[in-house]
């Protein structure tokens, strides 16, 4: 049955925001609630349309007021966050993913007007390890748990949202796994990454990289809110790009990382806020990762528009990324590397954290993507 008043959580942040102006522009769905502790942009407000805004917090039992005063009928969880800078921290992050997950399942639980919910998870959820397969499959066990971040609150969050299945059968759920995000409006770490003029890689590895356009999660994440399509499914696009082949064809440079001093770059890169990579999207960097999507096609009933190249060159086009030719802001980047390794690595072997190494990452230049 089409849904007829959607809640959607997350509206401040671009997924959430896209999905809520789709919904908005369906003329079968009633209402649409976009809830959020901030407000959406101007620009993202504008594009919702109809739809309304309620500021609340899903980690304050009002959520469940606004369910039952709207006598809401689908929730779409699509606020997720991998970002701690963002979030104000790991500890805030864990609180909204983790926390506010509980008090929003414990919300439509008691509700008796929900009768569908769609959850957004990740792919992280399979860890990233050497000894991964060469694919996922939904019932395919990880052979390294996430040891923290936001895909071991995925992997949290997942379990919660089991236990709410087995106490209310009679609500179908759909938990939909992506991989990572790009595009040309697509504002992910993997998007600021290939957007570096220098981008990082760990020496002697050279990862497979599965994308998928930030317009066709989009266009997943509204079939599972318009159709009632229970289970779990992997969400991404055909095909891989080998890390090494996605940034020569975004112009980048790449520089290879001996894998001791991984951990200190993505240290750097967040403190001089070029990219802001978790441990595990780090990790994802080593070993890559690759999911089957077959069930999204033969049982979800979606393919996806466009390929993982397809989706990276819409990308790379759609920023303008030209060939990187300013030697000498690769060159300073290559030597701010070099100083933190000269102060980092003999330090590690000794088994201490340098006094130095804040001083080498202060000198790190504070490089913008080239557009």
């Amino acid at each position: 049955m089409p849904p007829s008043v959607v809640l959607v959580t997350g509206v401040s942040r671009q997924l959430g925001g896209d999905l809520a102006a789709r919904l908005a522009a369906d003329p079968s769905i009633d209402r649409v609630l976009g809830v959020d502790t901030t407000p959406p942009s101007r620009d993202t407000r504008r594009r919702m349309g109809r739809a309304e805004f309620v500021r609340v917090d899903i980690r304050n039992p009002l959520i469940g007021k606004v369910i039952s005063t709207a006598k809401v009928d689908t929730v779409v969880h699509a606020s997720l966050s991998g970002h701690p800078s963002a979030a104000g921290g790991r500890s805030m992050m864990m609180e909204m993913n983790v926390i506010g997950t509980m008090q929003l399942l414990a919300a439509c639980q008691k509700s008796d007007t929900v009768g569908r919910l769609v959850v957004r998870s990740t792919t992280s959820v399979y860890g990233a390890s050497p000894r991964d397969p060469a694919t996922f499959t939904e019932s395919t066990e990880p052979k390294a748990l996430p040891p923290g971040g936001y895909a071991k609150d995925a992997v949290e969050i997942e379990g919660y949202v089991r236990s709410f299945s087995r106490r209310r059968p009679d609500i179908p759920v759909t938990t939909l796994r992506f991989v990572n995000f790009i595009g040309p409006r697509a504002d992910t770490a993997f998007a600021h990454y290939f957007a570096l003029p220098v981008v990082p890689m760990v020496l002697g590895f050279d990862a497979r990289v599965q994308l998928l356009h930030h317009e066709d999660a989009v266009a997943v994440l509204e079939r599972a809110t318009t159709h009632d399509l229970p289970g779990v499914f992997n969400v991404g696009a055909d095909g891989v790009l080998m890390l090494s082949q996605a940034i020569r064809r975004a112009g980048r440079v790449a520089l290879p990382i001996p894998e001791p001093l991984v951990p200190w770059v993505g240290r750097v890169t967040r403190r001089a806020r070029l990219v802001d990579f978790s441990p595990e999207q780090m990790r994802l960097l080593n070993y890559g990762r690759v999911v089957d999507t077959t069930k999204l096609k033969t049982e979800f009933g979606f393919e996806p528009r466009w390929t993982t190249v397809q989706a990276f060159d819409d990308f790379v086009a759609g920023r303008a990324l030209r060939p990187v030719v300013d030697t000498d802001r690769v060159v300073g980047v290559g030597e701010s590397i070099a100083r933190g390794a000269a102060h980092y690595l003999p330090a590690r072997i000794r088994g201490e954290e340098p006094a130095a190494l804040e001083a080498a990452q202060d000198q790190t230049p504070a490089l913008a993507p080239v557009r």
